[in-house]
């Protein structure tokens, strides 16, 4: 049995993995915890064929499975029209790929292990995901970023995933303004802003004032997903690559459907 400083390394991007899933902290810590406990009352074990991360990850996709209320609608694709139509039957397999290759790094590969599907299979619920992503997610974007190419960069790619950004935001103070005077319908954030301040702070104040998903973005995700305090349910670790952008952005907004508008 592999031990536990064998997979210490991995639970904090664990829970990064399944808060992204689930869209809460709260549901992703708890199916880390579940998993956790069936593997030290030995409910479960970890497949030892496989490097310890990806073992870990099979584990709680296993949990997750078992737990998952989310089941694919009995209509079909076709008779479906609306965007929230579609995205309701958007399977929970599809997305789970797109997160384990886009946002965790694993290859089509050991995501199929970890999944138990053929890599040809997880390339094509990859797909899917970012189809319906592409074509139903659209919202209005506000950055918080002191770092003006980070911002620039940021700003391309998200313009190039089809939304618009309606402002970009160096300081707390800036941040707040920008959100109340554009009311955005999805936040990116830098955790750090140097002399600007605290882009976590910046968030609060707007989170007072109205509700709107969160992304934040920080050299450090280890330091913020420690499961002991509330923290992000969705983090981005810098260096980002377009593609985890992509993926985590469609992950916030599938589970704020309020604050999404139709493309």
């Amino acid at each position: 049995m592999l031990s536990s400083q064998a997979i210490a390394p991995h639970l904090p991007y664990l829970r990064r993995y399944a808060r992204a899933l689930t869209g809460s902290q709260d549901n992703g810590d708890a199916l880390v915890r579940a998993a956790l406990t069936a593997l030290v009352s030995q409910e479960e074990t970890l497949d030892e064929s496989l490097p310890p991360r990806q073992g870990l990850y099979k584990l709680f996709h296993r949990i997750w499975t078992a737990a998952a209320d989310c089941r694919r609608s009995p209509q079909s694709a076709g008779e479906l029209q609306s965007p929230d139509q579609r995205l309701r039957v958007l399977s929970a397999g599809a997305r789970a790929a797109l997160l384990l290759t886009a946002v965790e790094g694993f290859s089509l590969e050991e995501t199929g292990a970890i999944v138990g599907a053929h890599p040809g299979e997880v390339e094509a619920s990859v797909l899917e995901a970012q189809r319906t992503i592409e074509r139903d997610l659209v919202s209005r974007v506000l950055i918080i970023e002191d770092e003006p190419i980070i911002a620039l960069d940021l700003e391309s790619l998200v313009t190039e995933l089809g939304h618009t950004v309606v402002a970009a935001a160096a300081t707390r103070e800036q941040a707040v303004r920008a959100a109340l005077a554009h009311k955005p319908g999805l936040i990116l954030a830098d955790i750090n802003l140097g002399e600007g301040g605290s882009g976590i702070d910046a968030v609060n104040d707007i989170l007072a004032s109205f509700e709107v998903p969160v992304i934040f973005i920080t050299a450090y995700p280890e330091k913020l997903l420690t499961g002991e305090r509330p923290e992000p349910t969705y983090l981005i670790a810098k260096p980002f690559l377009p593609e985890t952008v992509q993926a985590t952005v469609g992950q916030a907004l599938f589970f704020h459907p309020l604050k999404r508008r139709a493309a």
